[in-house]
């Protein structure tokens, strides 16, 4: 992978990680048409998810300042509970990222027939989403919040997206659409930077480990957190205004064509 692929890369990371369309998903799809094999996907992948990630904490710093300043009142208050949920829906994607690490790293090399299906999966989802009309809550409870994170732990799976999963998942609880798409934000950070920096404490990063400069790293890096940051802001007024069958459509057509793709090459 040169810097360009990267910069390429990078841009579809940022752009798809917040958008209901699986940017597990784009990067496997990228990925195979540019002739990259699995080991440089997987640190690669690890890199520009940690970019969006901080690309989170810069546009939703008010909320989670917020919390913080909540939580070290060190009493119970709406904060701590927020954060109790968010630590709360991380114990599914925790399990599988401690007991099936190697199996979904093995995933991202498995071809683009699985990503495919996933993408349809997702479009299946988000619609019916959109078309289910769940009595309203007030606030998200406990219970939804570890199903929202089981819903995280399945879209590990490259083509299922994870914001598109969480975030339907919440609506068809019958949870406020803005508060969900800001507990789906919030509930990734903690998860992705943990797994970044084990990975670097390993030496996952190193150019021997992954076989990419630090130049492409770099590069990846700059362009996921860019349009990460411009993809967030935009992905929540979407969830407030109701446009994810729009979403729907493209995971439709863009897992067909995968699927088609897969089986002729």
């Amino acid at each position: 992978m040169n810097w360009i692929e990267a910069l390429i890369l990078g841009v579809i990371q940022g752009l798809t990680e917040f958008l209901p369309v699986s940017s597990s998903g784009h990067l496997v799809i990228g990925s195979t048409l540019f002739g990259l094999n699995g080991d440089e996907n997987l640190a690669f992948a690890i890199v520009v998810h940690a970019a969006t990630v901080l690309s989170t904490i810069v546009v939703l710093w008010s909320e989670i300042s917020t919390l913080f300043k909540g939580l070290f009142r060190f009493k119970w208050n709406e904060e701590t509970s927020s954060v109790a949920k968010i630590l709360l829906s991380m114990i599914p994607v925790a399990i599988i990222g401690v007991c099936f690490k190697e199996d979904v790293e093995k995933l991202f090399g498995s071809g683009l027939l699985p990503v495919g299906c996933m993408l349809i999966l997702t479009a299946l989802l988000l619609a019916f989403s959109y078309y289910a009309k769940p009595r309203q809550k007030e606030t998200l409870s406990f219970k939804d919040s570890f199903i929202i994170g089981i819903a995280q732990a399945c879209a590990v799976l490259p083509g299922l997206s994870r914001s598109g999963s969480t975030i339907a998942t919440g609506i068809l609880l019958g949870n406020q659409k803005e508060q969900v798409a800001k507990f789906s934000f919030l509930m990734v950070i903690i998860p992705i930077l943990g797994e970044a920096f084990l990975d670097l404490i390993k030496g996952d990063f190193s150019a021997e480990a992954s076989g990419l400069s630090a130049v492409t790293l770099l590069a990846g890096f700059l362009a996921a957190f860019a349009t990460g940051a411009i993809a967030c802001k935009w992905m929540i007024n979407l969830v407030k205004k109701g446009k994810l069958i729009y979403f729907a459509y493209y995971c439709l057509i863009a897992g067909l064509c995968t699927v088609v793709y897969s089986f002729i090459h």
